[in-house]
């Protein structure tokens, strides 16, 4: 991973990922973020290694008369740098142990 950091939208789309909301628009739905953040967020994850996307069958988005999804799944190095920016931002304070729970349960059904 770069020693760049995480920054705070994009964090939400990797957990998003890692609680198990695998295409766009269920990202979207999950975070509350706009369309021109998820996708450019997911690029940017996906260019520095912490998620991987494959496309879907054509032929199945054809029978649901929708366009083809691209899937995403958080990769050992994606898991790695969202345990660390979560405890980063517990240790500052800034996340309820609520929300830091389900993020970690999120994180232990990504790595099953």
């Amino acid at each position: 991973m770069s020693p760049r950091a995480i920054g705070a939208a994009t964090l939400a789309v990797l957990q998003s990922v890692a609680e198990g909301h695998r295409y766009g628009f269920d990202i979207i739905d999950r975070t509350g973020l706009p369309s021109g953040t998820v996708y450019p967020a997911l690029s940017t994850l996906e260019r520095r290694g912490l998620v991987s996307a494959r496309w879907e069958e054509e032929s199945l988005a054809r029978v649901e008369a929708r366009p083809r999804r691209r899937y995403y799944r958080v990769t050992g190095a994606g898991q790695q740098a969202l345990r660390e920016a979560l405890a980063r931002l517990e240790q500052m304070g800034l996340r309820g142990r609520g929300e830091a729970r389900r993020a970690r349960r999120g994180l232990r059904d990504a790595e099953a």
